[in-house]
């Protein structure tokens, strides 16, 4: 495992008021993520959900996968989901693009499938980038603190 980037404290705020059962689980599958692609951008929102995005450069439209927590559970989502490879059926969801994993468990992700999958994810949205970024390892909080 790769050294642990820490989690942002806009985010952090937010997150602390979750069980600690998926915290723990959020925190380990982010870093599952962070040790596929280290060079990552993680894009942190707050609407309907708590969100953490990976993309390939400071922009959401070149992200690849995400990670928001529900009110008790989250999911491993890929923003192309549509478009990408998927031999085991991992994926499930309907809409034209994205795609998700339920995670309830260190093994719904934690397997080369999904590590595939991933990898799949990130070439597909290099390849489909617009413009190349400068940008790498990036943590930036789109999350307005809490009063």
């Amino acid at each position: 495992m790769s050294a642990t980037r820490p989690i942002h404290p806009d985010f952090l705020a937010f997150l602390r008021l979750k069980e600690p059962a998926l915290i723990e689980l959020f925190t380990d599958a982010r870093q599952f993520l962070l040790d596929i692609h280290p060079g990552a951008n993680e894009l942190l929102y707050r609407t309907h959900a708590l969100t953490a995005v990976f993309s390939v450069s400071e922009r959401l439209g070149d992200a690849y996968c995400m990670l928001p927590i529900y009110g008790n559970h989250f999911n491993l989502g890929f923003n192309r989901g549509s478009r990408l490879p998927d031999p085991h059926k991992l994926l499930t969801g309907t809409g034209n693009l994205i795609r998700h994993i339920d995670i309830s468990a260190r093994a719904d992700y934690r397997n080369k499938k999904v590590k595939d999958l991933v990898q799949a994810a990130i070439d597909f949205a290099i390849a489909d980038m617009d413009k190349p970024s400068r940008a790498e390892g990036l943590t930036v909080s789109k999350i307005k603190a809490k009063k």
